[in-house]
């Protein structure tokens, strides 16, 4: 099975106010069509690992590759490509462009991208969100939904270039336990039906038992 996403001793810093060492020797991969979470108190440094892993954040020793591909000291735009292109991010807010509608919102990412035309990006934008049951808010304006109903447009946006991987940061954390379940079925589904990946920063036990595997995290390091 192919690895989409793997780390090779990633060691991560913060010198200021005084050097602190919150990611040791962090080596891992991720498989085509695996679901993983990732758990750990707050301050393990799992947050961090996500934003060096999602290639935001570059100030890392160590070797970050994405489908194979060696993505470690790429230049910022190159990277920003590679992103925008193979990663979805799902975060614990779903920063929304309130004034924009759905439709819109979903598209914003594809638009940035620029690979396809208008119509194609919306045909895509609609499929995403017919594919997550919400195409008749297609028209709403994102201020007038729910918050699970928010959470799942953040879902389509995060959709809407085909990534190799999908990563969530707390993406049930604001959500009512009937909602984090739709969440759960949702990610679920992608990986059984679409073979996508996904790793997601959790606190919710409940969610993370049911992912195929929980890296554990403690002071920076991987436990288990």
């Amino acid at each position: 099975m192919k690895l989409v996403l793997e780390t090779k001793n990633i060691n991560k810093h913060f010198y200021k106010p005084k050097d602190f060492h919150v990611l040791k020797d962090i080596s891992f991969g991720i498989k085509e069509g695996e679901f993983a979470s990732i758990m750990g108190k707050s301050g393990c440094g799992k947050s961090t690992l996500l934003y060096i892993l999602s290639t935001m954040d570059t100030d890392y020793t160590g070797d970050l590759y994405l489908n194979d591909q060696l993505i470690t000291g790429k230049p910022h735009e190159e990277l920003s490509r590679i992103r925008n292109k193979n990663i979805g991010f799902v975060f614990q807010f779903h920063y929304l462009l309130t004034e924009f509608s759905v439709l819109e919102n979903v598209m914003l990412p594809a638009k940035k991208l620029a690979e396809k035309s208008q119509a194609e990006i919306e045909h895509d934008a609609h499929e995403k969100l017919k594919m997550l049951h919400i195409e008749h808010l297609t028209e709403q304006r994102a201020s007038r939904i729910s918050g699970g109903e928010k959470q799942r447009v953040a879902i389509a946006r995060a959709l809407i270039n085909n990534p190799t991987i999908l990563m969530g940061d707390e993406p049930t954390g604001n959500l009512d336990s009937q909602n984090s379940e739709n969440v759960f079925n949702i990610f679920k589904r992608l990986t059984e039906e679409q073979r996508l990946s996904l790793l997601v920063v959790t606190h919710d036990e409940d969610f993370a038992k049911r992912t195929d595997r929980i890296i554990e995290m403690e002071d920076g390091r991987i436990v288990n």
